[in-house]
């Protein structure tokens, strides 16, 4: 081969070479992505997929043991998550010694060193070698977390540095670094001699220990320096480290993150910690978690792709309620994290995996979707509903139809807004239910609340092959009230190419139950694109208590064209409560989820959610006497029970000039339990609209029902008490109360604190004298 035709191969081999290069960044995403991925990628050859996993943070939280962790890798073996891809098990925080705010226990050179009592070593083997052994016997690999800085130990001993002249001293600056819990961790100057190779001996021992995997928790901007060199020296160890970026991390430096890490956090813990009850890490998380990750997949999604991911946090599935959401949630949870390729990290307990949550795990299908790496792109954002897709190498969509309503809710797209190419036809694989439809470009269904409808959508030409996509929608049944009839509406809509046939609309209730048709039930043909209606006369009998729920179900059968008989089905959780009777009036500024109210007797029921009531949020629920309070009046009531009330919701006595005239008359005086605040008494201070003022503190009188609740209006001045058994009672709190009336509304209130998620709460008795 001549010098000149050796010139032109390598050419020729670079043109292609470029073109490959091109043609996988488009077919990788819109134009986001292709810039995005311009960017120098972390190439430590680890995180070319997100990493599937486990963190001892959600669960174990403060307490890891080598026995605790033991068991869950044993569990993630035998449950059968390794053998669809989970492989890392992570030790958090709390695996070293900490004495104090002096921050870490430090070795001979300044390394942390790990509690025995813990992580107990064998012989000269480090306790967390022996852990990491034991996890790379059972087939998986081990994680293990650190801080940016060095311990102030290491400085006050001023230890040298492995391998050098040098010291702590020589590399150690005053300032402060993030340790969350141990503290005492202060910032390297990354300039001086030593502070690289101190970093080098530390990412050498933990390679020595069988690290395969590294987070650095309390990452800011001023950290980069340390994760510069984190990143170069794992590299250096020469052994494969992922290395994971902790937390809320800076989207204006998302391409520092990607080029020196193979993750990173782009927010706040999921864990919801105010939820939490009984001395356990239960409920683990909340929906209002799961639903704020939305705009963190829509905004970082340019940023994620092979070398380095966008993490979105743990993955809250495998303990069924304890999880903290629905199995509708849990599903959106799951799904939004693959459309966004983020690392499935679990945090639940995996030696005691509820069925249907494993199930959920080991979908294949749905872990496809987080395995292609590809970032979805949000294409719908509304209050209500959210939809994501992307478009994988082989041309297939995938689409996530989400509903963030409390109610089931047709989620609807096109195939255009997905991009697929016109003049054909699709076919859309559910890939929870797996079945699969037809459609003639109309890319739809009927979501669960707090829901997903994940679809893979693939071009054909013979929409024959299978039936097609159809969806029924059941309205009117938000709100139930014994003995009063209400219009529930079923509608079917034929989204496919083929037309459906013998279309029969059914309602089924429970026993004792009305349900009439005032409508016609049957069509005999409903062509593509067309919808037909059925409506229903419904009456519920009168409830056993306050409130009670029962499950209402729509179906539609019908067949195509070949012949067979399908069944498609809506389930609606009803709700029926006893009617609240004069002289009490109801009402709710919490629109976010519908409101409920129930009487019986001498008890009442308020069913609502709410995000806050304070500044310049004004959301709740309330039963209430109009200006039945004078200058000189004391309110009292029971509180008995409440569900689905967590962190700073509440529920209460609420005074106020107009309870119905939310953000335009002033505000007045709540007197409430709350689970995380305890026992308040909070104000408006300057005769505005809103609440601006609490007394005590938030948890410093601890909340327990049931509790009787006192507010005593003498003129200006509230003062609120609160009883364990209606006689002796303690005080809460005084407050002198500007702009109020002398003739006030007086109620029972609450709101949940979740948005979108409402609580329950049972009071006994109320009076105003």
């Amino acid at each position: 081969m001549t010098d000149m035709q050796g010139k032109q191969r390598r050419r020729c081999l670079t043109i292609v070479l470029a073109f490959l290069i091109a043609t996988s960044l488009w077919v990788m995403g819109d134009q986001s992505q292709r810039v995005a991925h311009a960017v120098p990628l972390e190439n430590n050859g680890v995180g070319l997929k997100p990493a599937l996993g486990w963190s001892s943070w959600s669960f174990i939280r403060h307490d890891p043991t080598a026995a605790k962790i033991e068991a869950q890798a044993d569990a993630m073996k035998h449950s059968g998550l390794a053998r669809v891809g989970f492989q890392y098990i992570n030790v958090d925080d709390f695996w070293y010694e900490c004495p104090g705010s002096q921050g870490p226990n430090v070795d001979q050179y300044g390394r942390w060193v790990t509690d025995p009592t813990r992580f107990p070593g064998s012989g000269t083997t480090d306790g967390i070698q022996v852990v990491a052994r034991y996890v790379h016997r059972d087939g998986l690999k081990f994680g293990l977390y650190v801080t940016p800085g060095i311990s102030k130990q290491a400085v006050a001993e001023n230890t040298p540095i492995e391998g050098t002249t040098y010291h702590a001293d020589d590399i150690a600056t005053t300032t402060s670094e993030k340790n969350y819990n141990c503290k005492g961790m202060v910032g390297i100057d990354y300039t001086k001699p030593g502070a690289q190779e101190f970093i080098n001996s530390w990412a050498d021992e933990f390679a020595s220990w069988g690290v395969d995997y590294l987070k650095i928790d309390g990452v800011g901007v001023s950290d980069i320096p340390d994760i510069q060199a984190w990143s170069a020296a794992l590299r250096q160890t020469g052994r494969p480290i992922h290395l994971e970026l902790s937390n809320s991390l800076s989207i204006a430096d998302a391409a520092t993150w990607a080029q020196y890490s193979n993750g990173w956090r782009t927010g706040g813990d999921i864990e919801c910690y105010r939820c939490e009850s009984g001395g356990s890490s239960y409920p683990l998380t909340s929906w209002s978690s799961v639903q704020s990750r939305f705009n963190q997949v829509a905004n970082w999604q340019p940023y994620g792709g092979p070398g380095g991911f966008n993490d979105y946090d743990s993955l809250e599935l495998g303990n069924g309620s304890n999880d903290g959401l629905t199995p509708a949630e849990r599903q959106t949870q799951m799904s939004l994290w693959a459309l966004g390729a983020s690392p499935l990290i679990l945090g639940t307990d995996l030696t005691n995996l509820d069925p249907t949550d494993l199930h959920y795990l080991k979908n294949t299908a749905v872990l496809a979707v987080d395995q292609d790496a590809i970032d979805a792109s949000r294409i719908v954002n509304t209050s209500t509903q959210q939809v994501f897709a992307k478009t994988e190498h082989n041309g297939n969509v995938i689409v996530g139809l989400f509903n963030l309503t409390t109610e089931p809710e047709v989620i609807s797209t096109t195939a255009s807004a997905l991009g697929l190419p016109a003049g054909t036809y699709y076919f859309l694989n559910d890939l929870w239910n797996h079945q699969t439809t037809e459609t003639a470009g109309v890319i739809s269904a009927n979501v669960p609340a707090h829901g997903v409808a994940l679809y893979r959508i693939r071009t054909d030409k013979n929409p024959s092959e299978v039936p097609p996509n159809a969806t029924l929608a059941l309205t009117g049944l938000s709100t139930v009230t014994a003995h009063q009839a209400v219009t529930a509406t079923e509608s079917f809509t034929d989204n496919g190419a083929l037309p459906t046939r013998e279309v029969k609309l059914d309602l089924d209730a429970p026993s004792g139950w009305s349900v009439k048709p005032t409508s016609p039930t049957k069509f005999e043909v409903v062509g593509s694109g067309q919808t037909v209606q059925a409506t229903f006369q419904v009456v519920a009998p009168e409830p056993t208590q306050l409130f009670q729920s029962n499950i209402l179900t729509g179906s539609a059968r019908y067949s195509w064209s070949r012949e067979r008989s399908l069944r498609l089905s809506v389930s609606e959780t009803v709700t029926t409560s006893m009617p609240v009777q004069p002289p009490y009036q109801t009402f709710s500024s919490a629109t976010d989820a519908p409101a409920s109210f129930a009487e019986s007797g001498q008890q009442f029921g308020i069913s609502g959610a709410g995000p806050d009531l304070y500044t310049t949020s004004d959301t709740y629920s309330a039963i209430y006497l109009k200006s039945a309070v004078g200058n000189a009046s004391t309110i009292e009531t029971e509180v008995v029970s409440q569900q689905n009330m967590a962190g700073y919701a509440r529920a209460g006595i609420m005074v106020r000039n107009n309870i119905s005239g939310v953000g335009s008359t002033p505000e007045g005086v709540l007197l409430f339990e709350s689970p995380s605040g305890g026992f308040q008494l909070e104000w408006d201070n300057n005769g505005g609209n809103y609440i601006n003022s609490v007394t005590p503190p938030n948890g410093t009188i601890p909340e327990s029902l049931p509790v009787w609740l006192k507010l005593v209006k003498n003129g200006s001045t509230f003062t609120g008490y609160y009883s364990s058994d209606g006689t002796t009672w303690n005080t809460v709190g005084t407050a002198t109360v500007p702009g109020q009336a002398s003739t006030q509304d007086a109620g029972m209130f609450m709101l949940s604190h979740v948005s979108g998620t409402p609580g329950q709460v049972t009071f006994q008795g109320f009076s105003v004298q």
